[in-house]
């Protein structure tokens, strides 16, 4: 009877993992992708399958998140006016961005349907400190609403001061709406949000726990959104911590103007596809907008599985295939998609300087050989390198020929590209391109350039760590 039994749990083990390889290699997902969970399941057959189930299924497909963006897609279009429609969707300032680019910014649309806007200012904030300064001057002005959304809001001193902020607001009668990335912030007990909701605070859970669907966890809401009366906004890579208000070398905006409208529409969707209520008309999330005098063409896009296309890897390439006199990133995690690698190494092969900033000690201990993995490919094409030391730098910016600037919440990895919920920003503006190239060769100052002689003669342990994580690069 035991061999029976034994070997019928064999059998059904040996379809379920068939099974879960046929899936894979049915899939659409990155080759790289598919390799490295094929060795997981080989290696550690009954783990494996369950960590691809959690991890590593691919949901973006017309027809299985999508479910979520119809929702608010209907009550947007019941509750918004045509002012605000016009605002998010009109093509009419596409003719003000250089002929060159308008491309990209028509390829950038393809999903969400949000297009550029016109009459923005936009502040490039460097410093940590200066972000809390002008936040805690925004927030206590607020009259009407407060929306916030972070990847990290955490429990440390200068989290708690915006906690208070955000209380106090709500105590005093404005509308404060908080969403919650709870898998990110698992390690944080609930009673400190509950102390937030008896203050006024309304709160939801971007990802339910209850779901039906576990592999939903995987899918997390890496976006860092502040809109304070649909007047101001902020956006880029710094989360609500310490880390990045007062250590970390970090990369946000400040944005007045039409452009803000494009970061509520994001929290919005964000907001009832949570599980948010709006009661009412969307009006007072969207006032008119006055003159800020100045011109600056902004384009915010956020991407994320729900949609059929993944629209920041799409616009990455886009900008490596059109740069050409030079193209400079900024990443803390450089572990980026084959055909991503092969766009920023064609970019070099044509005579395009193409440099990467990275940190010398990364936060997380399996980053640091991840992202030298990827050096070898780089300095053979001729692409650069340099770490940085000093403050850990967790920018996410690139910059290009004098006039494109890109900022927000994406690292140049297969999870920002392929998995998160994501927004970055797209800047159509010689002033702010050229001051986002004065930021990065000041950060030089900080770095050391990895030459290709130099790291030809690396330990070759060292050797082999790296090509370890280069195998499972695509999973991180």
């Amino acid at each position: 009877m035991g061999s029976i039994y034994t070997i019928t749990i064999s059998i059904i083990g040996v379809l379920l993992i068939t099974g879960a390889i046929l899936v894979i290699l049915n899939d659409n997902q990155d080759s790289g992708r598919k390799v490295a969970w094929i060795l997981i399941i080989g290696i550690l057959p009954v783990i494996g399958l369950l960590l691809y189930i959690v991890f590593g299924m691919n949901f973006r497909k017309p027809g299985f998140f999508q479910y979520r963006n119809r929702q608010f897609l209907d009550i947007f279009e019941e509750k918004a006016s045509q002012e605000t429609k016009n605002l998010l969707f009109d093509t009419i300032e596409e003719d003000r961005i250089r002929p060159e680019y308008r491309s990209l910014s028509r390829l950038l649309k393809k999903d969400s349907g949000l297009t550029v806007t016109d009459n923005n200012e936009v502040e490039i904030i460097t410093s940590g400190g200066r972000k809390l300064e002008a936040l805690v001057n925004d927030l206590l002005a607020a009259k009407h609403h407060i929306h916030f959304e972070y990847f990290y809001f955490l429990k440390d001193d200068g989290s708690k001061r915006i906690k208070n902020l955000l209380m106090q607001k709500a105590r005093e009668g404005v509308k404060v709406r908080f969403i919650h990335e709870n898998i990110a912030n698992i390690t944080i007990w609930p009673g400190y949000y509950d102390e937030m909701k008896e203050a006024g605070v309304e709160i939801v859970k971007f990802t339910n726990p209850n779901s039906f669907l576990l592999s939903k966890f995987n899918y997390r809401d890496h976006r860092k959104i502040v809109v304070i009366d649909g007047k101001v906004g902020y956006t880029g890579g710094m989360n609500i911590g310490d880390d990045y208000f007062f250590r970390w070398r970090d990369t946000h905006m400040r944005i007045t103007g039409n452009a803000v409208a494009a970061l509520q529409y994001s929290f919005l969707n964000s907001w009832i596809t949570s599980g948010g209520r709006i009661e009412g008309n969307f009006d007072g999330f969207f006032p008119l907008k006055r003159a800020v005098h100045d011109h600056k063409l902004v384009q915010i896009i956020p991407d994320e599985p729900d949609r059929e296309f993944p629209i920041l890897h799409m616009g990455a390439l886009w900008t490596a295939h059109h740069a050409e006199r030079y193209l400079y990133i900024q990443t803390p995690y450089f572990v980026p998609p084959e055909p991503l690698l092969m766009a920023l190494k064609a970019a070099a092969f044509k005579g395009c300087d193409v440099r990467l900033m990275v940190p010398k000690k990364a936060d997380l201990f399996f980053m640091g050989p991840a992202n030298k993995s990827f050096y070898q490919d780089c300095l053979e094409a001729g692409i650069r390198v340099f770490e940085k030391g000093g403050r850990f730098i967790h920018a996410k910016t690139m910059v290009s020929d004098d006039y494109l600037s890109i900022i927000g919440s994406a690292n140049m990895d297969c999870r920002s590209m392929e998995l998160s919920y994501e927004i970055n920003t797209y800047i159509y503006n010689e002033d702010i391109a050229r001051e986002n190239y004065r930021i990065f060769m000041e950060d030089l100052r900080e770095c050391r350039e990895i030459k290709l002689e130099d790291w030809a003669k690396r330990p070759w342990y060292h050797r082999f760590t790296q090509s370890v994580m280069r195998l499972f690069a695509p999973l991180l």
